[in-house]
């Protein structure tokens, strides 16, 4: 995919509702959504937009038909609006890479934080690995990723930090090299799961047919729960220190800090990469 040119000093790219892309990146950072009717959005993606647009809850209001059809992943509802109306949404995620993607009677498994947005065309399920959902038919999402995403063509075995998700292929199944497994802390790890795993040591092995997305980086996107105000200056009930003492009694309230989301799974998910 081609983006446009990034400006420079003194190029600066003003844009509006008619000048604005439809359907694909403004930059390699922000997607541009040509909204007729109703789209998915995950909760917090969401950085502006024109027109005439409202946004529901998943499972609220009078799309509980559309939500039977579209929507099956009662663990993430929480983190998931419904955008309907007529006009243009500009989605980013903190600067992370953003691209879309197409599926043609397909499936696909991704990361659920990586996630952010989908045509109603298409079914979310929860995956049987924790941490991912699952797309399956005809329609469009967006995605991001800690740097640009590679195909990969199965048998292959991917760092799991790594990994971004999986398209019509099965699930993966986990290996470990020979010589993590030995000795006394081979044996610690066996049985707690604990110790320090890296991709040279821990991979996620995927056979048969399909395709691997793999992003350029072993970082894992920073998880961020929704479901909280964000700290951030000038946002009421955001947690900021107040400035000049105006709190009660000349306090300050702390930032709100290390949140858990709904449907994170904290470290130890992170150590194995789920």
């Amino acid at each position: 995919m081609t983006y446009p040119p990034m400006p420079g000093p003194g190029d600066l790219t003003v844009y509006d509702a008619y000048s604005l892309p439809v359907n694909d990146n403004v930059n390699p950072y922000t997607f541009s959504v040509e909204l007729n009717g109703s789209y998915y959005l995950q909760k917090g993606k969401m950085i502006a937009y024109y027109g005439d647009v409202s946004f529901q809850g998943v499972g609220h209001g009078a799309l509980d038909r559309l939500m039977a059809n579209s929507f099956n992943s009662p663990l993430h509802a929480a983190d998931w609006v419904v955008a309907q109306g007529r006009g243009k949404m500009l989605l980013a995620d903190r600067a992370f890479d953003l691209n879309s993607y197409d599926l043609e009677e397909g499936n696909l498994t991704v990361r659920s934080g990586n996630l952010l947005g989908f045509e109603p065309t298409l079914a979310l399920k929860q995956s049987i690995i924790p941490g991912f959902l699952t797309l399956i038919g005809t329609g469009r999402f967006v995605a991001a990723s800690n740097g640009p995403v590679h195909f990969m063509e199965p048998p292959v075995r991917v760092d799991p930090q790594a990994l971004v998700g999986w398209a019509d292929c099965p699930a993966p199944c986990h290996h470990y090299d020979h010589h993590y497994l030995q000795g006394v802390f081979g044996g610690l790890r066996r049985m707690t799961g604990l110790g320090g795993v890296s991709g040279e040591e821990h991979q996620f092995e995927f056979i048969g047919a399909g395709q691997v997305l793999v992003q350029s980086s072993e970082a894992l996107m920073a998880e961020r729960s929704v479901g909280a105000i964000e700290a951030e200056a000038g946002v009421p009930g955001s947690g900021v220190p107040q400035q000049h003492g105006q709190g009660r009694g000349g306090g300050q309230q702390l930032p709100n800090v290390n949140v858990p989301g709904l449907g994170n799974i904290g470290d130890l998910g992170r150590r194995f990469g789920l």
